[in-house]
């Protein structure tokens, strides 16, 4: 079938006009100006976090507005080959059709790239920018539903690992015979609380159980948890009368030097009775301080869960965003992942488990933002 370059053009031209009025360029440009100026502040790094988080936010600012300036031209530059094409149509038919063929090349990468880069626009909730931390925890199933929690931490480390972010395993409690009980981990890049948050909910597994000697079906159940890192802005406090505070030898495979000293720390929140862990640091200080972090943030997301479910309430709208089972990873007796919010679904299981989301996660934004959309029509 012949490609009608102007129809593709046109709708390359609108999907494009269409990021740019909601990445706001102008504002762009003015964050990057504040920014800069905050910067090279002579006290700048008297608070080194700050610092950090300062110029992490300005190198964000102008990826973004380059990438936006550089589609900008690669848009014009298209509509200009196409026009040359029509142009040697009538007198050069052979340059022509190497011009057109160049077109169809760059609307193929365009298209792709503006559908990703149209991805991280719908991204614009209050925290989605920050880090994020992830939780799992293994459910219902035994020692395959600790295997499969295990499983699933190593699919988003690779899916972390491929895109070249930054992760911190804090902590790790190892189940008996195989798997893990539970872990946290931090995934450190822009957005990646936005990114990842479409993840949470109860994750399913059915396949031949590799513990079991009779070589029945099993299916086991883990649940993943993702919430924003907290900043020095946000301001949880927390009376210490609030806390309890436990101290123990760090435990995992090996003999890893964290064992030998009371170091890991146990935080639990009297209030809500919320626990966190932590044993990745050296030093009890040091995790005492990031198991405070973590503590916050899970006071944050409970906070936001409250006043969303009171703006439900309030609405007449008091039914749950997310099912009990938001993704199901079929082995036996066919291989399939599927999400069963967006049916987006994928046959090569091996490639999922080795992360490979960016489908799944792509079609769960999308999902998210018509879902908001539409419930704000209502």
């Amino acid at each position: 079938m012949a490609i009608d370059y102007r129809s593709e053009l046109e709708h390359i031209q609108h999907t494009f006009s269409q990021i740019e009025a909601v990445t706001d360029v102008r504002k762009l440009a003015a964050d990057i100006d504040r920014l800069t100026q905050e910067s090279v502040a002579p006290d700048l790094w008297d608070d080194p976090e700050a610092a950090q988080a300062v110029t992490s936010k300005l190198s964000h600012a102008k990826s973004e507005l380059d990438r936006i300036e550089r589609m900008k031209s690669r848009v014009s530059d298209l509509e200009t080959l196409i026009e040359m094409a029509d142009e040697e149509a009538g007198s050069d038919p052979n340059t022509a059709a190497e011009l057109y063929a160049d077109a169809e090349t760059e609307i193929e990468k365009l298209t792709q790239e503006l559908s990703d880069l149209e991805v991280k626009t719908l991204l614009s909730g209050e925290y989605d920018e920050r880090n994020a931390v992830v939780t799992i925890r293994s459910g219902a199933g035994g020692v395959d539903a600790a295997d499969f929690a295990q499983m699933l931490q190593r699919m988003y480390l690779r899916w972390a690992e491929r895109h070249g972010y930054p992760t911190k395993v804090m902590d790790t409690s190892y189940a008996e015979e195989a798997g893990i009980k539970s872990t946290t981990f931090e995934v450190q890049a822009p957005y990646a609380y936005g990114t990842l948050s479409v993840e949470a909910g109860t994750h399913r597994l059915v396949r031949i159980s590799p513990f079991d000697n009779q070589g029945r079906r099993q299916t086991s159940f883990a649940a993943v948890e993702v919430i924003p890192l907290i900043e020095t802005t946000d301001h949880i406090d927390i009376p210490e009368s609030d806390l309890r505070i436990d101290v123990f030898r760090s435990s995992g495979p090996g003999g890893q030097s964290v064992n030998t000293t009371d170091s890991a720390v146990r935080m639990t929140h009297l209030p809500t009775g919320i626990v966190v862990s932590m044993q990745d640091e050296k030093s009890q200080i040091q995790n005492r301080a990031a198991a405070l972090r973590v503590l916050q943030s899970r006071l944050l997301q409970k906070r936001r869960e409250e006043e969303d479910a009171k703006k439900k309430e309030l609405a007449g709208d008091v039914k749950a965003s997310w099912g009990d089972q938001m993704r199901s990873y079929v082995l036996h007796p066919y291989q399939m992942v599927k999400d069963l919010r967006t049916n987006f679904e994928v046959g090569n299981t091996d490639s999922v488990f080795d992360g490979d989301l960016d489908g799944f996660i792509d079609a769960g934004i999308r999902w998210r933002y018509a879902l908001d959309h539409n419930e704000d029509e209502e």
